[in-house]
């Protein structure tokens, strides 16, 4: 990773732990996390657990962002959470465009809305991108990643990006254990980072490498120039496991 850019480690917890649950984590996640570590260190809580875990971490260095968040700011849509209810529960951002969510019906057109909703709701964004295993074995995945990207950033200005990481997660990587090499890795966020040039700064974006990314690999995928931390799944729901890869970005 670059020293220019500042690493990140962000645990996606999907659909586990209750707000009860949050709070023994954060708790014991603070035990675990130096006072000032020298990495940005964020969780993505679900939205129930949201509240508990932004007022269990107020004051820690530890950021809180949603998994998701809907492009309107209120309305008719049931089962949806508006930027502003984000910023209510005293979180600081949000994943967008996750392949699970894509998967279960998010379009582009709805993530290039909802980045532009969070950022004006002076929300951290993180990204997501990536490939099926089928785009990358038929040598897609450029093109692919160009088309995802350019589209996301599409409303995106250089003023905003302080507040912009795009996270690179192969589908075929992601809960499989099948982790890209570090070679891979490397070449993709590279890629991204070409590829958002035509909109920011890109020398300064953060991008993340995630997909089975563990407290054994993580310091090697980190390494790589392109590399700027890593957004972790599976391996973030214990605190312990969590730390270790924290601490692999130092």
């Amino acid at each position: 990773m670059s020293t220019a850019r500042r690493p990140l480690v962000a645990g996606n917890w999907k659909m586990h732990k209750t707000g009860a649950e949050a709070r023994a984590f954060c708790a014991e996640l603070a035990q675990s996390l130096t006072a000032d570590p020298a990495v940005d260190v964020a969780v993505c809580p679900p939205f129930t657990a949201l509240e508990a875990t932004a007022q269990a971490l107020a004051g820690s260095p530890v950021r809180v962002l949603a998994q998701n968040v809907h492009e309107s700011a209120s309305g008719a849509h049931t089962s949806e959470i508006s930027a502003g209810m984000i910023v209510g529960t005293g979180a600081h951002g949000t994943l967008i465009g996750h392949s699970e969510c894509r998967a279960a019906g998010d379009t582009d057109e709805q993530v290039v809305l909802r980045v532009r909703a969070a950022l004006d709701a002076g929300l951290m964004v993180v990204l997501c991108v990536g490939e099926s295993r089928a785009l990358r074995e038929a040598g897609d995945t450029e093109s692919w990643l160009s088309s995802q990207i350019r589209s996301a950033l599409g409303t995106v200005d250089a003023a905003e990006q302080d507040r912009l990481v795009v996270a690179y997660e192969p589908i075929w990587a992601i809960g499989t254990g099948c982790t890209a090499t570090p070679e891979i890795a490397q070449a993709a966020c590279a890629h991204v980072r070409t590829v958002a040039s035509e909109r920011i700064n890109a020398d300064l974006l953060r991008v993340l490498y995630g997909g089975s990314v563990s407290a054994g690999n993580a310091a090697e995928l980190m390494a790589q120039p392109d590399v700027d931390g890593v957004l972790v799944g599976g391996s973030s729901l214990g605190p312990a496991s969590f730390a270790q890869i924290v601490d692999a970005a130092t």
